[in-house]
């Protein structure tokens, strides 16, 4: 099983684009569907990644990042490069994606995804809006694509 994730606000212009982009991921597995592949809007909830990856083989997260760098740069990275165990707390806001990916492994054990691949897309406008900006519009469509052509594959 390959599960995919999208997670971000979709109020917050271009945070919302892992969110958007796995929205379009179900729309093509309506027209395309696949036995093997499901995708999951997570939002800002750590915890629904943590527990909607359980049982997979293979895990794609997709989300917006803000470092720095050149506005729609795509980074594809190993989950095991961002995985963090969340500090303690009685907040499960404060629980992210990258938490979900330690806690997951250390509570589910092999019954949780070994391979992950975590897609960020570059932020340019994080401010309240409801509209991607152009430069990730268009690495949203790139990432969208590549995520595709590996659905496919994985028909094979």
């Amino acid at each position: 099983m390959l599960t995919i994730i999208g997670c971000g606000n979709l109020n917050r212009s271009d945070d919302a684009v892992g969110v958007i982009i796995a929205q379009r991921l179900q729309q093509y597995l309506v027209q395309h569907p696949h036995p093997h592949v499901q995708v999951y809007d997570c939002g800002t909830a750590g915890m629904e990644v943590m527990f909607q990856a359980r049982g997979s083989k293979k895990l794609i997260i997709i989300d917006a990042s803000s470092t720095g760098s050149e506005p729609g740069a795509v980074f594809k990275v190993p989950g095991k490069e961002l995985e963090a165990l969340p500090e303690p707390s009685y907040n499960l806001h404060d629980f992210r994606w990258d938490h979900a990916l330690a806690a997951g492994k250390k509570i589910f054990k092999e019954d949780f995804p070994e391979e992950v691949t975590v897609y960020l897309i570059e932020a340019e406008n994080l401010d309240f809006g409801l509209e991607l900006s152009p430069v990730v519009q268009h690495s949203a469509d790139l990432v969208f694509e590549e995520i595709t052509a590996i659905i496919r594959q994985s028909e094979k």
